[in-house]
């Protein structure tokens, strides 16, 4: 599926369950600004366009080319049938080209709808982490694999690809290592400059995270270790169902007063954001890549990181981890370990050194262009190019 040998580009529609500020979304627009920029040679751009089953935030709003298939999570028998009916009429209205879904509900749900409405190619995209996806979406999911409904599965980690691995062989061969890349996130304001911005004391360590307030993002645990540092505040910024709970843990450990919920933010606001912090806090039970703690290693910002297997696996550097990896749940350790980066500068500035790499590592291109390869060639380009497409593992396995 080429381009070149078309009259117009390749319309590309990126899928997403939920319209929000979060790294499922960060992705899927980062990789519709890449695939949508003029290349080399004056060769056609593809035509990106938006899908979201549903409007959470006004994240998205003023996007262009965003639709919203409902502007609530549909509930009811009623509400989901005319859901269905809308989503797969909006599939035949944009016609697009390429569908690529994100999510687990993204792609159980919007790729049968895509090859309804004729699309002739799906690409479904691994980033919910397998503790988010019920028994009975697993299943769909699997049984939507095996029949060929997508043509090509991506995963974003190799612990992500590891985790389908046992998967029938007809799921698991369409599958495909494709690393998540990231955009860096700097800022030109100083920590003063950016502690202003947000509210935050200028003379006070801050600790702090972004991250969407869901219950597996385990903030909790952050809030947890503050009694044992008197003198520091933690911000928060990011979104969620969480929230609600997250204040009545500050008001009950009595810190209400060190704690700051900085809202949704807008991704052009995160470096400003990280600008601010002595250092991030991480500490997720569920994963498929870890795209805050990335962004801001590779700010310079210390981390310390739950010690979850695609953690340890994002954040190395040749084999060198660049984040003080900790079991979060154990409150004593995580206090240590911030305790740790927040006084030792030396500790703090080698692990800033090694995680301002990781750019090279994760690389934007990289992925986009992977993305590139995988429209326009088919899973073939996977298999013959496992090195820049799939990270050297291979594409195939399970019984």
């Amino acid at each position: 599926m080429t381009s070149g040998t078309r009259n117009r580009p390749l319309k590309l529609l990126f899928v997403q369950t939920q319209a929000e500020m979060a790294g499922a979304q960060e992705i899927s627009r980062l990789l519709g600004e890449g695939l949508s920029q003029v290349r080399r040679g004056g060769e056609p751009a593809f035509e990106i366009e938006h899908l979201f089953l549903y409007r959470k935030t006004a994240a998205f709003d003023d996007m262009p080319g965003v639709h919203f298939v409902s502007r609530e999570r549909p509930s009811g028998p009623l509400a989901l049938a005319g859901f269905l009916w809308r989503l797969f009429r909006t599939m035949r209205r944009l016609k697009p080209d390429v569908v690529l879904t994100f999510q687990h509900f993204g792609n159980i749900v919007a790729a049968p709808a895509a090859r309804l409405a004729g699309v002739p190619r799906v690409i479904a995209n691994h980033v919910s982490a397998p503790a988010t996806i019920s028994p009975a979406v697993r299943k769909v999911d699997r049984w939507i694999g095996r029949m060929g409904i997508y043509d090509v599965i991506t995963a974003n980690s190799r612990q992500t690809w590891q985790d389908y691995q046992g998967y029938p062989a007809s799921y698991a061969r369409r599958m495909v290592l494709v690393p998540h890349g990231f955009a860096g996130r700097s800022s030109k304001l100083g920590k003063t400059a950016a502690r202003a911005v947000f509210g935050l004391p200028p003379r006070a360590k801050v600790i702090g995270s972004v991250a969407r307030l869901h219950p597996l993002k385990c903030l909790d645990h952050a809030l947890q270790i503050m009694p044992a540092l008197p003198k520091c505040h933690i911000a928060i910024a990011g979104q969620g169902p969480d929230a609600g709970r997250l204040k009545r843990i500050a008001g009950e450990l009595g810190i209400e007063d060190r704690v700051h919920f900085a809202g949704e933010m807008e991704p052009e606001r995160v470096g400003d954001f990280l600008a601010a912090l002595d250092l991030f806090v991480f500490p997720s039970s569920a994963e498929t890549f870890g795209l805050a703690a990335v962004e801001a290693a590779q700010s310079g910002v210390p981390v310390v990181a739950n010690d979850i297997p695609v953690l340890r696996e994002v954040l190395e550097v040749d084999g060198v981890p660049c984040a003080s990896l900790v079991e979060t749940a154990d409150k004593a350790a995580f206090a240590a370990a911030v305790k740790e980066l927040l006084s030792d500068r030396d500790r703090s500035a080698g692990l800033s050194a090694l995680g301002r790499q990781l750019s090279r590592r994760h690389s934007l291109e990289a992925m986009v262009d992977a993305y590139r390869d995988l429209i326009e060639n088919g899973h073939t380009a996977a298999k013959a190019k496992p090195a820049a497409i799939a990270g050297a593992a291979p594409t195939s396995s399970g019984a």
